[in-house]
């Protein structure tokens, strides 16, 4: 294994970020979000999750904000519960452990669970979505 290094630019970034969604497309509970629910072209969704890391560990001001609104479009369609934050942020600081040491990867993980832990709280308190894979009854059919 080599040593790790702090991370240090958008490449790393890219890295960090492919990485990680690499590995929640393939789990069970989170890559049916992404997948069914989302539909998530992750080639498109690369560049703007590279804005926001950049903006978080760079201050690069590349990423206009709005992830919240986005979220709970996702919450309306499937009900986004605390285990789902949890187990995102498990596979982020996995990650980032895997792969860097050092301040921005420390700030990188603090950043994450601040996220993961707001995002829970606040869509604890919504109504949201049928569970993946539940398809809601139509009462009026």
């Amino acid at each position: 294994m080599t040593e790790r290094h702090d991370i240090q630019n958008r490449e790393d970034i890219a890295r960090l970020v492919q990485t990680f969604y690499t590995r929640a497309f393939a789990d069970p509970v989170l890559g049916p979000i992404f997948i069914d629910v989302v539909q998530m072209d992750l080639a498109a969704h690369m560049p703007i999750m590279c804005d926001f890391w950049e903006n978080i560990l760079f201050g690069a001001r590349k990423y206009p904000g709005g992830m919240m609104m986005v979220h709970f479009r996702v919450h309306t369609k499937t009900a986004l519960e605390p285990h789902h934050f949890q187990h995102w942020l498990d596979y982020w600081v996995e990650t980032v452990d895997e792969l860097f040491n050092g301040e921005r990867a420390t700030i990188a993980k603090v950043h994450a669970s601040r996220t993961a832990v707001a995002m829970a709280n606040r869509f604890e308190e919504l109504p949201g979505g049928p569970p993946v894979g539940v398809t809601p009854r139509s009462y009026f059919s």
